[in-house]
C-alpha cells in the first residue's frame, strides 16, 4: 500500500531488546460504485515494523510522510477482559518500506489533479476457501457474495531457528457480475487467487458497543489449478509446432574456384631494407 503517516512515531521494545512500530496510515483511493460512478475514500490501516524497519520508522518518518509498505495481513484475536466476548483487529506487518518523499519536500497538489492522487489500497492473497459462498440481492438489485479465504504464513524465529506456521482468515467481498460466477464456481475448499482493496468498516450493536471487521473488497477473484481451455490450445499448438518435421533448406550451389581471384600475401618488405 503507499499512504501518508498521520502521527508521530512511538519506538516501544519487545522484553528481548526488539524495536516495535506502529504507523497509522491514512490511504486516499478512488473506487466505482454500484452505479459505475467514480467515487473518493479514504482507509486508515495500521502498519507494524520490527527491529532495523522500526529503528529507521523512528528515525525519518514524520507525520505527513508519505510510504510505500509491502507485507503480510494480520489478525490478532483476544477476549475482552468485561464482557468476555472475542474481539479481533487486522493489522498489516511490513516486510518492506520505501519513503516516497522527496529530500527537499513533498511539492504542491496540482490543481487539475484528482484521480491521480489516489494512493495504493491492495491486498493480493492466494490461500482456500474455508466455506461456500453465501450470496444475496442488495435492494437496488445488485449481487454482492461474502466468502472466506484462508492463507498460510510460515517463518523461523530469529532466537531458536524454530519453524513456525501461522494461519490467517479474510473476509472477501465481491459485487456484481463477478460475485454470481464466484456464486456458481467456487466452493469449500477452492484455491483462488483474491485481489482488492481493503476496507475496515464499523458498526454498534443493540447493547451500544461498537464493533468493526475489515474485508477485501474484491475485484479479481481467480480459480486455481484448474485446467483452462485457452491455455490448453496453445500448449498444444506449441507441440504440434516443435513436433513437426523441419524442411532442410536447399544447399547453396558453391562458386566454381575459377570465380575466386587469388590473393598473394607476399610481403612489401626487403630483407636488404631492414635496417639491422
Amino acid at each position: 500500500m503507499i499512504g501518508y503517516q498521520t502521527q508521530p512515531v512511538e519506538i516501544r521494545q519487545t522484553p528481548g531488546g526488539t524495536s516495535v512500530v506502529d504507523l497509522n496510515l491514512v490511504v486516499p483511493y478512488a473506487f466505482q460504485s454500484e452505479q459505475g460512478e467514480t467515487l473518493q475514500g479514504k482507509a486508515f490501516q495500521t502498519v507494524t515494523l520490527w527491529g532495523s524497519m522500526a529503528d529507521f520508522a523512528g528515525q525519518y518518518v514524520r507525520p505527513g510522510s508519505q510510504i510505500f509498505i509491502g507485507g503480510r495481513l494480520q489478525t490478532d484475536s483476544w477476549e475482552d477482559q468485561t464482557t468476555h466476548e472475542k474481539r479481533s483487529k487486522t493489522k498489516v506487518v511490513a516486510l518492506d518500506m520505501i519513503l516516497l518523499d522527496p529530500k527537499d519536500g513533498q511539492v504542491p497538489m496540482p490543481e487539475a489533479a484528482k484521480l491521480t492522487l489516489s494512493a495504493v489500497n491492495r491486498a493480493d492473497v492466494v490461500g482456500n476457501v474455508t466455506r461456500d459462498p453465501e450470496i444475496r440481492t442488495t435492494s437496488g438489485g445488485k449481487q454482492v457474495l461474502t466468502l472466506g479465504v484462508a492463507t498460510n504464513d510460515r517463518w523461523k524465529e530469529r532466537s531458536t531457528g524454530e519453524a513456525k506456521k501461522r494461519a490467517e482468515f479474510h473476509n472477501v467481498v465481491i459485487w456484481g457480475a463477478l460475485a454470481e460466477e464466484v456464486g456458481k464456481v467456487v466452493h469449500k475448499g477452492s484455491r483462488v487467487f483474491v485481489s482488492g482493496r481493503v476496507q475496515t468498516r464499523s458498526w454498534e450493536t443493540q447493547q451500544g458497543q461498537k464493533r468493526t471487521t475489515t474485508e477485501i473488497i474484491a475485484d479479481q477473484c481467480s480459480l486455481l489449478g484448474v485446467r483452462n481451455a485457452s491455455a490448453l490450445e496453445a500448449v498444444e499448438t506449441s507441440a504440434q509446432r516443435r513436433a513437426a518435421p523441419r524442411a532442410t533448406p536447399p544447399a547453396a550451389d558453391a562458386p566454381a574456384s575459377a570465380d575466386i581471384p587469388e590473393i598473394q600475401y607476399a610481403s612489401e618488405v626487403k630483407v636488404e631494407d631492414l635496417p639491422f
